[in-house]
């Protein structure tokens, strides 16, 4: 089976499988589970923050962090097409009564700081308070500038803002960047940092931020039915990812550069477009001409699942080898010669 629809498919290793098999647990509401508090520890320092505290979900940790910057009926800066925004179900507002002001995204990924100026609301009752603003690293897989979040510092210190970072996928950053996770996490108050994507790990994000923070988001997750009890067993996958499957993500964005290289040279003289995100994603989008449902119909036939839809997002993970791809790419071959 090959699935190229996301990093988060990816299956534990025999060797994650016996670290879980051998965690050392205990009761996390009561503080008391040693897997769980040392992984916490470890996040902080390799985040620069002071804390940091486990939570089920990327979208539970933005959700936290976003409730513990913010109040009832105060605002968040967005982009359009952020994580924190579209693809959280709303939580922010249903949950946290925060209201959202959402800005369109650049074509790098990142928001305009001009607009985002205009749009910080000036005291008055007649408008929610601007709070806080939010950003990805990566977007769409893109790397962002560290200087443009440094110049985003700068305009939020000056209006009194904090900063939220939705770090899906920043070991992806970091690896691409060739900085470290501290250093591209320092201009924000919180991140979130998941871990089950890139990193491999089947469960779990973390928050990180100031101590005072992530005793706000503690309260939350707890408020929210997140407390978790021998949860430790998440932990050590976690912290065994860490240990074993960061620095590997640099295969990942190898395989992605090779399969943009490959599906380019076959799509050349077609009105398909073709690109590489610079991470671990190629994006390709089809013409009407070119139907992906029946591309999608072949690689099943082979055990390789593909996304819907006419522009196709392929992501490879650790589940992903180059012989893999070597298959996809002879298959997408003989399905272009047979539509042509």
């Amino acid at each position: 089976m090959l699935d190229l629809r996301s990093d988060t498919v990816t299956l534990p290793s025999a060797a994650m499988r016996t670290a879980i098999a051998e965690a050392t647990v205990g009761d996390d509401v009561y503080g008391e589970d040693p897997s769980i508090n040392a992984l916490e520890k470890r996040v902080a320092e390799l985040l620069g923050k002071e804390d940091a505290l486990l939570c089920s979900s990327g979208t539970q940790s933005n959700l936290l962090g976003l409730m513990s910057h913010c109040r009832n009926g105060e605002e968040y800066i967005v982009g359009q097409e952020y994580h924190t925004y579209r693809y959280e179900a709303g939580g922010a507002a249903v949950l946290g009564s925060i209201v959202p002001q959402t800005i369109e995204v650049e074509a790098d990924g990142t928001l305009s700081l001009a607009t985002i100026e205009k749009r910080i609301k000036p005291n008055d009752p007649h408008f929610p308070i601007t709070r806080l603003l939010a950003f990805e690293n990566t977007h769409g897989g893109q790397l962002i500038d560290q200087d443009y979040f440094d110049k985003a510092r700068i305009l939020a210190d000056q209006n009194g803002l904090s900063m939220h970072l939705d770090g899906a996928r920043l070991p992806n950053a970091a690896i691409a960047s060739g900085r470290s996770m501290a250093e591209l996490a320092a201009p924000f108050d919180s991140v979130s940092l998941c871990c089950s994507k890139g990193l491999g790990a089947p469960i779990g994000s973390l928050l990180a931020g100031s101590k005072e923070l992530i005793a706000r988001a503690r309260r939350w997750r707890k408020m929210v039915g997140g407390g978790m009890r021998q949860a430790g067993f998440v932990a050590v996958a976690i912290d065994y990812a860490l240990t074993n499957q960061f620095e590997r993500i640099q295969q990942d964005h190898d395989n992605a550069e090779w399969l943009f290289q490959q599906l380019s040279e076959l799509l050349a003289g077609t009105e398909a477009k073709v690109r590489y995100s610079g991470t671990n994603m190629t994006f390709v989008e089809l013409p009407d001409s070119l139907p992906a449902d029946s591309l999608r119909e072949l690689m099943a036939e082979h055990d390789i699942k593909l996304p819907g839809g006419q522009k196709l997002r392929l992501v490879c993970h650790l589940d992903v080898s180059r012989e893999h791809l070597e298959r996809f790419v002879e298959l997408f071959k003989q399905w272009l010669s047979s539509e042509r």
